[in-house]
């Protein structure tokens, strides 16, 4: 009976002495918490997507909070989460333009040419090492092999008759199938925008024309016939510039190949 009690008491003193050290310990290796930082985590979508540029919305909150980052990085949140997380920064939020992603190829199953049928492994990075960079005639087009959907976590792209097409309501501007794209055909422009160019091809009139329906031919029709310079024409390609487009649609309605698209 006295080796029970004996027991007892050396599990009792052992215990005290390991939860003094414990509570020690707590107090010495304790990690300042930063009120804001948590705060703005929480304010965050929590979707760690990257498309803020850091590691996940937990990088995102840390360098906001530390100044490092504006309160309106996050593209998934948007202006309501800006401005959520501008309250907690004690700072003003700022004007902030939805982004959607667009895909500057219309050379779908139907417009563009084939130079031959490719039966290989449905990846666009790896068809850029096949004969003339893929099957289709024009080497600037979209491959169709969805890199970009894989990368998409919000499932707002997909492959309709061979090429990518953005549901911009769908779309959060996180950037993901702007890297993934190959052919570097994928950008960010403003959710309001009207007209865009929809080829991205840089050859010549005639050798365009014989690859694909709507590519651009760099005739700088588009060009003239905007009164606000905002598009213009570099290596047989026309490029809108979306700050200055006044969406009057007289580019669109010049261009003789249907290369702008109204969106």
């Amino acid at each position: 009976m006295n080796g029970v009690i004996t027991a007892l008491i050396v599990v009792g003193i052992l215990g005290l002495i390991i939860g003094l050290f414990l509570g020690v310990a707590s107090i010495s290796f304790k990690v300042e918490v930063d009120e804001k930082e948590v705060a703005v985590l929480e304010a965050l979508p929590g979707n760690n997507c990257g498309g803020c540029g850091f590691p996940g919305c937990s990088g995102l909150a840390a360098a906001i909070a530390k100044g490092e980052a504006p309160v309106d990085q996050c593209p998934v949140g948007g202006k309501a989460v800006a401005e959520k997380i501008a309250s907690i920064m004690g700072v003003e939020a700022g004007a902030s333009v939805r982004k959607v992603a667009y895909v500057a190829c219309n050379g779908d199953c139907d417009k563009a040419k084939k130079d031959y049928e490719y039966t290989g492994v449905e990846d666009c990075v790896m068809a850029l090492y096949v004969p003339n960079g893929g099957a289709k005639s024009c080497n600037y087009g979209c491959l169709g092999f969805g890199n970009c959907v894989k990368a998409c976590p919000f499932d707002a792209i997909h492959v309709k008759n061979g090429i990518a097409v953005v549901d911009k309501e769908a779309c959060k501007a996180c950037g993901k199938c702007v890297e993934a794209c190959p052919k570097h055909l994928i950008s960010l422009i403003p959710y309001d925008s009207k007209y865009a160019v929809a080829c991205s091809s840089l050859d010549k009139g005639p050798a365009a024309m014989k690859k694909c329906d709507v590519a651009c031919i760099g005739c700088s029709l588009c060009v003239k016939s905007c009164e606000n310079e905002a598009v213009s024409v570099t290596d047989f390609n026309a490029t809108i510039d979306q700050s200055k487009c006044i969406a009057c649609g007289k580019c669109f309605e010049k261009c003789p190949k249907g290369a702008i698209v109204e969106l």
